[in-house]
C-alpha cells in the first residue's frame, strides 16, 4: 500500500452545536480499509472539518510503513481545503491550533494533499458524522 484516499467530513447541528467528524480510508484498489467517527461536543462546523483531518491523519499514521504513504485528503469544505493548501490564511485562533496539528501530522507521510470534492462524493464520511451526532444526542 503506497497511496491512500481519505474522505473526511465534519459538521455541527447549529453553528456552534453538537458536532462530529467522520473519516473513510480507501486503499489504492478502491477498497475501504477503515472508517472512523468521533463526537466533538459543542463546536463549529469549521472546527469539526479540521478535527476530521486530524483524526484521519492520526489513524493513517498508525498504519504500517506510514512514512512511505502518499495521502490524498478529500473533503467538501472548500474553505478548509484552501486554508490547508495555504491559499487562505487561518485567522481564527482555535482553527490555527488545529492547523498546526495537521501540519505536524503531515510530516509522518511521504506526501499529503488536500482536495475539494462535491458533497455528493463525500456521502460516506457525512453519514458517519450524522451517526455519531445522533448517537451522542440519544
Amino acid at each position: 500500500m503506497k497511496k491512500l484516499k481519505i474522505y473526511t467530513d465534519g459538521g455541527a447541528r447549529g453553528n456552534p452545536g453538537p458536532a462530529g467528524c467522520g473519516v473513510v480510508i480507501i486503499d489504492e484498489n478502491n477498497k475501504i480499509v477503515a472508517r472512523y467517527k468521533k463526537y466533538l461536543g459543542e463546536q463549529t462546523n469549521n472546527f469539526a472539518e479540521y478535527s476530521a483531518v486530524i483524526l484521519a491523519l492520526a489513524e493513517a499514521k498508525k498504519m504500517p510503513l506510514c512514512q512511505g504513504l502518499e495521502i490524498e485528503v478529500l473533503m467538501d469544505s472548500e474553505l478548509a481545503v484552501k486554508q490547508l493548501n495555504r491559499e487562505y490564511k487561518v485567522k481564527n485562533q482555535e482553527l490555527a491550533k488545529l492547523f498546526v496539528k495537521i501540519y505536524n501530522l503531515q510530516h509522518s507521510f511521504k506526501r499529503v494533499s488536500f482536495s475539494h470534492v462535491p458533497r455528493e462524493m463525500n456521502r460516506q464520511a457525512d453519514l458517519l458524522v450524522n451517526q455519531v451526532i445522533d448517537e451522542a444526542m440519544k
